[in-house]
């Protein structure tokens, strides 16, 4: 028997001619997106385009069944790519192709194709899952709240990992279409616009889609027996409102407060320009939770926020969250002020529209209800920390902020500038420095040193901050030093302050 020796180099050189070159310098992708408040959220090396998931729930167990469909794109060579999910996984393809899988500290997912995808390349990333969100926790807590008629996903910064895989950061904005099967007499409830709803069998399916980009933690799912309403707006916009068929003594008053949500959404449009989605609504659940969430074009109300009474103002607070925070979103976590400075100052806007207190009169009232020495003034709205990321000063500090460029800059540039951000950033990501940045372009005047003393320095700002030298054209306010009278606004707005303190 002849054996042929083949040299080594020649080895090396033959295993080049048939080894991708895409295989060769392929890498994993990063098992975090890069934000430094939360390390391990989203992932790198790809992006998603459109998320499909068929879904199957039932109440009486709280057991999930899904098979969800990713469309991506890799943004580099990738021999293996991560996902956020927290479910059992019982099969991944890729590009048709069964591919291997590994789960990664509490809810990351690895996935290794048979073949690396190739940067550029669009593929399909299909997974087949089941189980009880209730029981997947992440340091003793879980975003899925258990009702006594179904379950609800809406929390923030993150909701995904307990319902479906995904890249799970705003910086990777996706279109949706969600299929939910659920009993009969039972509804699923989600974001856009509901397609069509069929029945068969004992169960009933839901087929919702949002046609524009949408963040994952955007992304929400509510089941159970809810009272349904709908109507549209004066343009045609389909709204539809949600309420579980036990909210008790506070049904009245969700209703009274939901039901003008149309009303709220058109105002809204002569402040921040035209409403940037296809649909509209808010659903109230049976949750034990007391706050609320901007889930994309429908939100999220615990009925504890209408435990006073009805309070429309929440409700101005989630759907200006519309445009700042679901259409234009955080480029990081830091930049949270981008979201809930102006979501807070829509609810000082609406208080001015209805005759209960100015704007300035409310940045007047919020800046004197707490000394110099109170820790609150210790807090960056600009970066506030992941453990202050939705602290009270991030919204009333904040949004004394957004009085304070008002005044420097005049009523006509200012509301330039709150419709023209968010058509200048629609459907995209933004920092706190991309808005100053944009507000000087549009004022032509200088703001960073009023940003860095209201958004950056820790200690009470100097009253004279909150007036500051202005344009002729500007307007001119009283010292904020001490404010005459309590705005009657101000208990409806104080009610609202834990609207996003999800945990």
């Amino acid at each position: 028997m002849h054996r042929k020796v083949i040299a080594p180099s020649v080895l090396a050189a033959s295993l080049l001619l048939v080894i991708p070159a895409s295989a060769a310098s392929s890498v994993p992708g990063a098992p975090g997106i890069g934000d430094p408040y939360y390390p391990a959220s989203g992932n790198g090396g790809y992006e998603v385009s459109h998320y499909d998931l068929r879904l199957q729930y039932q109440p009486k167990t709280d057991l999930l069944e899904g098979t969800a469909t990713l469309l991506t794109t890799a943004k580099q060579d990738l021999s293996r790519f991560n996902l956020d999910f927290g479910l059992d996984v019982s099969e991944i393809r890729v590009n048709g192709v069964k591919a291997k899988f590994a789960k990664s500290g509490a809810s990351e997912l690895e996935v290794t194709p048979a073949s690396p995808l190739q940067r550029g390349r669009q593929s399909s990333v299909v997974v087949k899952y089941a189980g009880k969100p209730s029981e997947f926790k992440v340091d003793g807590w879980s975003a899925w709240q258990r009702t006594p008629d179904g379950g609800v996903a809406a929390q923030e910064p993150d909701a995904a990992a307990w319902w479906f895989p995904s890249n799970d950061h705003p910086l990777d904005k996706a279109t949706f279409d969600v299929s939910v099967n659920v009993p009969d007499g039972t509804a699923a409830i989600s974001n856009g616009v509901l397609q069509s709803q069929s029945s068969r069998l004992g169960w009933t399916r839901y087929n919702w889609r949002s046609n524009k980009p949408q963040a994952t933690y955007l992304a929400t799912l509510a089941v159970g027996k809810f009272d349904i309403t709908t109507d549209k707006t004066s343009s045609g916009l389909p709204i539809l409102n949600a309420y579980s068929q036990d909210l008790g003594d506070n049904a009245g008053a969700a209703r009274a407060s939901v039901e003008r949500t149309g009303e709220v959404a058109e105002w809204l449009e002569g402040v921040f320009g035209p409403y940037p989605f296809n649909a509209l609504g808010g659903y109230v659940p049976n949750v034990p939770s007391g706050f609320a969430l901007e889930t994309q074009t429908r939100p999220f109300y615990s009925p504890k926020q209408f435990a006073n009474g009805a309070n429309v103002s929440v409700v101005v607070h989630e759907l200006a969250h519309q445009w700042y925070g679901d259409s234009v979103s955080v480029d990081g976590w830091k930049d949270i002020w981008v979201n809930e400075g102006f979501a807070r100052y829509s609810q000082w806007l609406w208080s001015e529209k209805e005759g209960e207190g100015t704007a300035q009169e409310l940045a007047d009232w919020a800046y004197g209800q707490r000394p110099a020495e109170d820790p609150f003034w210790q807090v960056k709205p600009g970066d506030p920390g992941p453990e202050n990321q939705f602290h009270g000063a991030v919204y009333d500090r904040g949004a004394i902020a957004v009085q304070a460029l008002r005044n420097q800059v005049g009523d006509e540039k200012f509301f330039r500038i709150l419709k023209g951000w968010p058509t200048e950033r629609a459907y995209g990501n933004a920092k706190v420095g991309d808005f100053v940045r944009y507000a000087e372009k549009i004022s032509n005047q200088p703001l960073a040193q009023l940003f860095e003393t209201w958004l950056y320095t820790p200690g009470k700002p100097a009253a004279s901050a909150l007036n500051p030298a202005a344009s002729p054209a500007a307007r001119t306010f009283k010292s904020p030093a001490k404010p005459a009278a309590e705005p009657k606004s101000w208990k409806k707005i104080s009610a609202t302050d834990t609207v996003h303190d999800a945990h």
